[in-house]
C-alpha cells in the first residue's frame, strides 16, 4: 500500500487545524461518512448522535481551548460541519460505549483490534527502548502522519484524518505511544472526563515518562483504554485504564511486554469484561501468539519482530489481519496500520495496511 501523507503543521492551533483540514479535505469527508455509518449501525439514533456529538464538543472546549481551536480549523479547512469533526474526535467514546449499550455489532462482526509490544534497552537486538503495534480497525478509514511542535518538543504521530489528536507516535524527548481498545461494563460515555484522543495528544506532547503515564491515568476515563507508553530514558509500561481505576504494568528483564484488547488482570481493578462472553477470543490468541513468537529470540531481531507482525496463524483472528469478504461491508476490519517505534533513535517505521503486503516506510525526527 502507499505511504501516508506527512503534514508539517505550523502556527497557532487554529492554523494547524486549518492546514490539516485543507490538505486532508477528501480523506476527512470519507471518515465522516464511514464513522457516521458505523455509529448508526451500532445502534445510536441519528438525532441522538447529534446530541452526543454536541456534548463532546462542549467537553473538548472545556478541557482544552487549543484542542478546540484545532478542531475549528479542521472544520473550516475541510468544509465539514463542526459537529462532524467533534464526532470524529470523540469516535472512541461514541463507538465503544454504543457497542456496550446496544449490544451491536455481534462477536462475528468486529473480529479483533490491536496488539502492542515493547521493551527497554537490551530486549531488542538493534538496541534502545522500542514499542510498536498492529492497529486493527475498519476498512475504508483514511489516515495521515502529523508533525508539530509543542514548546521545545517535536512530535510525529499517526492519526485518522480529521482527528486532531495523534494516537500512535513518538517525540523528540524520546517518548512513544501505542494504543489498544479495552471494554468494561462500567464504561459510560456520559462520564465527564478527558476524551481519549485529547489524552493521546497530551501523552505524545509529554517531556518525560512520568508526565506521559500521568496523562494516561488521570482523571478516570469515560471508557476503558490501554496506553502502551515507552521512554528512551525510563523504559516501557502498559497502562490499563477504566472508570473503575487504572493499573500501570512495567516491562522488566529481557522479555518484551505485550498487550492486546483485554485487561491482563481484571480482578486487580475490579472490572467486568462482559463483551468477552460473546466469544471475541481473538484478543487472547493474538496476545499469546505475539509473546510466543518474540520469545523465540533474545534479544529480538528486527527480522523476528517483523515476521511476528506479519504472522497469519489463526486466520481472521491472527496478528496480521485481512478483511473477511463474507462480513457486511460496514463491519469489515483488517490491520490498517503497523508501527515500530525506536525511541532512542527517534525512528518511526510503519506500513499503511497489513504489514505482510509492503515494506516498512520510515520517518526520523
Amino acid at each position: 500500500m502507499s505511504e501516508l501523507p506527512l503534514l508539517h503543521l505550523q502556527g497557532s492551533p487554529y492554523r494547524q487545524g486549518l492546514q490539516h483540514g485543507e490538505q486532508l479535505r477528501e480523506a476527512i469527508a470519507t471518515n465522516v461518512e464511514v464513522y457516521r455509518s458505523r455509529m448508526l449501525t451500532s445502534g445510536i439514533p441519528e438525532d441522538e448522535l447529534a446530541e452526543r456529538s454536541q456534548r463532546f464538543l462542549g467537553l473538548f472546549t472545556r478541557e482544552d481551548a487549543a484542542y478546540r481551536a484545532t478542531m475549528d480549523g479542521i472544520a473550516d479547512g475541510s468544509g465539514q460541519h463542526l459537529l462532524d469533526i467533534a464526532l470524529l474526535n470523540a469516535r472512541y467514546e461514541l463507538l465503544y460505549s454504543a457497542w456496550s449499550e446496544f449490544g451491536r455489532p455481534t462477536a462475528e462482526g468486529v473480529r479483533s483490534e490491536c496488539t502492542s509490544f515493547g521493551g527497554s534497552d537490551g530486549v531488542f537486538a538493534s538496541g534502545g527502548a522500542q514499542i510498536g503495534q498492529n492497529w486493527d480497525w475498519f476498512t475504508g478509514v483514511e489516515g495521515a502522519l502529523l508533525q508539530w511542535r509543542h514548546g521545545e518538543t517535536t512530535v510525529v504521530g499517526f492519526t485518522e484524518a480529521g482527528v486532531a489528536g495523534a494516537k500512535i507516535g513518538l517525540n523528540s524527548a524520546g517518548i512513544g505511544l501505542c494504543v489498544n481498545g479495552l471494554g468494561a461494563s462500567a464504561d459510560d460515555w456520559r462520564i465527564d472526563s478527558v476524551p481519549f484522543h485529547l489524552r493521546t495528544r497530551r501523552i505524545l506532547q509529554s517531556a518525560s515518562f512520568a508526565e506521559a503515564v500521568g496523562h494516561a491515568v488521570a482523571p478516570r476515563p469515560a471508557c476503558s483504554a490501554n496506553f502502551f507508553v515507552g521512554s528512551a530514558a525510563s523504559g516501557v509500561a502498559t497502562v490499563e485504564t477504566s472508570p473503575a481505576g487504572s493499573r500501570v504494568i512495567y516491562q522488566h528483564g529481557d522479555s518484551p511486554l505485550v498487550h492486546a484488547n483485554h485487561f491482563r488482570d481484571p480482578d486487580a481493578l475490579g472490572v467486568y469484561q462482559s463483551w468477552l462472553e460473546t466469544g471475541r477470543v481473538s484478543t487472547y490468541h493474538r496476545c499469546d501468539r505475539m509473546e510466543s513468537l518474540l520469545a523465540q529470540e533474545s534479544p529480538v531481531s528486527s527480522g523476528r519482530l517483523y515476521a511476528a507482525m506479519r504472522d497469519h496463524e489463526g486466520g481472521p483472528l491472527g496478528l496480521c489481519r485481512h478483511p473477511v469478504e463474507t462480513d457486511p461491508v460496514e463491519l469489515r476490519t483488517h490491520t490498517a496500520f503497523a508501527a515500530h517505534l525506536e525511541l532512542d533513535a527517534k525512528r518511526f517505521s510503519y506500513t499503511w495496511g497489513p504489514p505482510c503486503e509492503s515494506e516498512f516506510a520510515t520517518v526520523t525526527l
